[in-house]
């Protein structure tokens, strides 16, 4: 029975390692998809995109009616006199250092609310020119198109484009979704403050669906034989209940049109579903836009940039740390795993041996703790992983030399003993590993999570696993 326990704890550590370090992959659309979740990279070891806005100084040109109200080239009617002009997209009085400082904060709580963990951004303040470092990766794209928009909200009539709410009207957004049997259906959703609130109930009141009013003609007609007085009133009530134009509203962003719609009924609630697309059931076209209706929401919570900017350079950073190295890294660590197992196995025999796989089994779990706990492995964390792959196997050394020297009825207190001596020893790590953990530069925070996660994990792994597989 020892024996059969003793296989399948060795056959559960093949399992989670293989998992660990080979992944689970599944096939998805005639492609084999590692569902075990990546690395989050730093840029020392990934790489860097340096990313330059500048104050956008170039001019737009806007048509007018002769009236003087803008209009679009859809719009145009011939026999109109309209008449161009040239105006700078950011008007002279915005080109402030305050502004520059408050569109320079927007863009840094946009790059954490996109999850941008590892970042550094500079300003020029006389200039206000921007220079953001992100790491290089299948967001860094996505991220270079959509950290500069502006983000203006806004609500118009559709046809004389009065500008019925704005940005000042939004309290939040959030993306919702609906499943149904076509598959599923990615919402933004916009919430508005009080005032917007009762703008929007104002709004769908007097943009409402109207119903036609026309005059039944058969009641009429019965009515014409016997009273000619009340057929000649109805027939010009008929004549002057026309079906009323509908009027529409247009929301738009940045002066992109997203929906126009009319009201049904007054929206009384205070909030506005837009769909992003139609059903569907494929997941990487749900990813997307799921990934777009976030970025929305992102741009619309944190605010429209006083100032526009524009994409002046945008160039990709090779680290100094390739990924030729970090296998040759990988591989000179194993090496130096695999000897120090032999050791083990050669002074302690069966006990080594067993020691030995349950360090592999830790080993496999750390990793898809790091993973999954988002540990931004830098240099540094890298650093911190080697070491915790040292402190374990000290551990190990030290509890084998205890239980060796204890008699076999004193298991028990030969662990609970290496447990006392080497954890009091290593508190001052613990503290200081803690304390990296909330410093905001991602290298020593780096450094504080992998130490943390793997001290944590060492000692429940330990007094668990690597327990019982010496007791048996």
């Amino acid at each position: 029975m020892k024996k059969l326990q003793l296989v399948t704890k060795i056959l559960a550590v093949v399992l989670i390692s293989a998992i660990a370090f080979v992944g689970v992959y599944v096939q998805e659309q005639n492609r084999m998809e590692n569902k075990v979740k990546d690395y989050q990279l730093g840029m020392n070891v990934e790489g860097a995109r340096v990313i330059t806005l500048t104050v956008n100084e170039g001019t737009e040109e806007i048509i007018k009616d002769p009236d003087g109200n803008i209009v679009t080239e859809e719009e145009k009617q011939e026999g109109v006199d309209y008449t161009t002009e040239e105006v700078p997209i950011n008007e002279e009085e915005a080109l402030t250092t305050d502004n520059y400082k408050k569109t320079k904060q927007i863009i840094e709580e946009r790059l954490k609310r996109l999850g941008v963990n590892d970042y550094i951004i500079k300003q020029d303040e006389p200039t206000g020119k921007i220079i953001i470092e992100i790491p290089e990766d299948s967001q860094a794209d996505h991220i270079v198109s959509n950290i500069s928009q502006v983000g203006k909200f806004e609500i118009v009539d559709s046809k004389t484009k009065e500008v019925l709410m704005d940005n000042s009207d939004i309290k939040l957004s959030n993306v919702l979704y609906n499943q149904t049997q076509d598959g599923t259906t990615v919402y933004l959703n916009i919430e508005f403050n009080d005032a917007g609130t009762e703008k929007l109930k104002n709004i769908s009141t007097e943009y409402a669906t109207k119903e036609e009013t026309n005059t039944t003609t058969n009641e009429t007609q019965a009515e014409e034989a016997t009273n000619e007085t009340t057929d000649e009133t109805t027939e010009e009530t008929s004549e002057e209940n026309t079906e009323e134009e509908q009027k529409e509203v247009a929301l738009q962003i940045d002066g992109t049109q997203m929906v126009t719609t009319s009201f049904d009924d007054v929206m009384e609630n205070g909030s506005i579903q837009l769909s992003m697309g139609q059903a569907t059931t494929d997941r990487d076209k749900l990813n997307d836009e799921i990934k777009n209706a976030s970025t929305v929401s992102t741009v619309l919570d944190t605010g429209n940039l006083p100032v526009e900017y524009q994409v002046y350079g945008n160039e990709y950073i090779e680290s100094d740390i390739t990924t030729s190295m970090l296998i040759k890294l990988a591989m000179a660590g194993g090496l130096v795993l695999l000897l120090g197992f032999i050791v083990l196995t050669i002074k302690y025999k069966k006990l080594g041996f067993l020691a030995s796989i349950s360090f592999i089994g830790m080993a496999a779990l750390y990793v898809l703790l790091i993973r999954y706990t988002n540990v931004i492995i830098t240099l540094e964390g890298i650093v911190a992983i080697a070491l915790i792959a040292i402190l374990n196997y000290i551990f190990n050394y030290k509890l084998l030399a205890e239980i060796k020297k204890a008699e076999q009825d004193e298991f028990e207190n030969s662990v609970k003993e290496s447990f006392k001596k080497f954890f009091i020893k290593i508190i001052p790590i613990c503290i200081l590993s803690i304390v990296f953990c909330f410093v905001s530069w991602t290298p020593i925070s780096s450094f504080g999570m992998a130490m943390f996660w793997g001290i944590a994990l060492m000692i429940l792994y330990n007094a668990i696993i690597t327990k019982n597989f010496l007791k048996s």
